[in-house]
C-alpha cells in the first residue's frame, strides 16, 4: 500500500479532548467535606492525567452544580459526565442531579452512584481495617461477630435497597453478617442495629462508615458505635477508580442530554 507524505505545512488536527469528569458531591456545613472532596479529585486527576476534573454541589458548599456547568460550557468544554459521589438512588441521584443535566448549557451524561461495587467494599474493607477490625479467629469468635454498615438514609426504597447490596457485599468479603442501618430518614439507627445483633448473640460489632466525608451524619454514627468504628471513605485510592469506572460506563451506556441553553446553541 503506497504511502503519501503529508501536504507541507498541515499539521494533523489535534485529538478533541474527553468529556469533563464533573464529580457531584452533596455539600456539608463541615468544611472537612470540601477538603476531602477536593483531594479526591487530585486523585482522580493522577490517574487519568489530561481528563477534565471538576467539582459541583448540589447544596451548602460552592461550587453549586449549575455553577460548574454554566462555566464548562463558557470555557468550551464539548460535553460533561455527572458522576454522584453518592452510594444510592435517592431523591439527588433520581432528581436534582438529572434535573441539573436537563438544564445545563452543554451536551451532558448522568453517571450511576457509586453503588454496590467491589472497588466500594475495597475501600469500606480497608478503612475498618484502619480502625482496627481483624478477621474473626476461630469459629467461636465469627459467631459472635458482626458489622453495621452505617449509611446517611433516604426514604427512597430504591436507595435502601442499594445500602443492603453493599452491606451484602461487604459481609461476604468479611465473612461475618453485616446489617445496614442509617442516620435519618430510614430504620434501623446504628444504635437499634447494634441491638438486635446483641440480641442474636453477636455482640462483637464493628461499625464501618459508608460516608464519603467527615460530617454530622458520619459523627453521629461514630458515636453510636460500641467499639471498632471506621472512619469515612474520603480519599481512598478505591473511590478515586470507582468515579471513574462510573465516568467510562456513562460514556458507554448512557444517552447525552442536551439542556435548552445547549439546543439554542446548536
Amino acid at each position: 500500500m503506497t504511502a503519501y507524505p503529508t501536504h507541507p505545512g498541515t499539521r494533523p488536527r489535534p485529538a478533541a479532548p474527553p468529556p469533563a469528569l464533573v464529580v457531584v458531591a452533596h455539600g456539608s456545613r463541615d468544611p472537612r467535606a470540601l477538603v476531602t472532596a477536593l483531594r479526591l479529585l487530585e486523585r482522580v486527576r493522577a490517574l487519568r492525567p489530561g481528563l477534565p476534573v471538576h467539582l459541583g454541589h448540589i447544596e451548602l458548599n460552592a461550587p453549586l452544580l449549575p455553577g460548574t456547568l454554566d462555566e464548562l460550557a463558557a470555557s468550551g468544554a464539548g460535553s460533561a459526565v455527572l458522576v454522584p459521589l453518592l452510594f444510592g438512588r435517592g431523591h439527588h441521584v433520581t432528581r436534582d442531579i438529572p434535573d441539573a443535566a436537563a438544564a445545563a448549557p452543554l451536551p451532558t451524561r448522568v453517571a450511576d452512584p457509586l453503588g454496590a461495587h467491589p472497588l466500594l467494599v475495597d475501600a469500606l474493607h480497608a478503612r475498618l481495617t484502619e480502625a482496627g477490625w481483624q478477621a474473626p479467629r476461630g469459629a467461636e469468635e465469627r459467631r459472635r461477630s458482626a458489622v453495621v454498615l452505617a449509611a446517611a438514609g433516604s426514604r427512597a426504597p430504591a436507595s435502601r435497597a442499594d445500602t443492603e447490596r453493599i452491606a451484602a457485599l461487604l459481609a461476604a468479603r468479611l465473612g461475618v453478617p453485616a446489617v445496614p442501618a442509617y442516620a435519618s430518614a430510614a430504620a434501623p439507627t446504628v444504635s437499634d442495629a447494634v441491638r438486635a445483633l446483641a440480641a442474636r448473640g453477636r455482640t462483637r460489632v464493628a461499625v464501618a462508615s459508608c460516608f464519603t466525608a467527615p460530617g454530622r451524619f458520619a459523627a453521629e454514627c461514630a458515636r453510636a458505635a460500641p467499639g471498632t468504628v471506621s472512619g469515612p471513605l474520603g480519599t481512598h485510592p478505591a473511590m478515586a477508580r470507582l468515579l471513574l469506572h462510573r465516568y467510562d460506563q456513562a460514556l458507554r451506556t448512557a444517552a447525552p442530554v442536551a439542556g435548552p441553553a445547549a439546543l439554542a446553541t446548536a
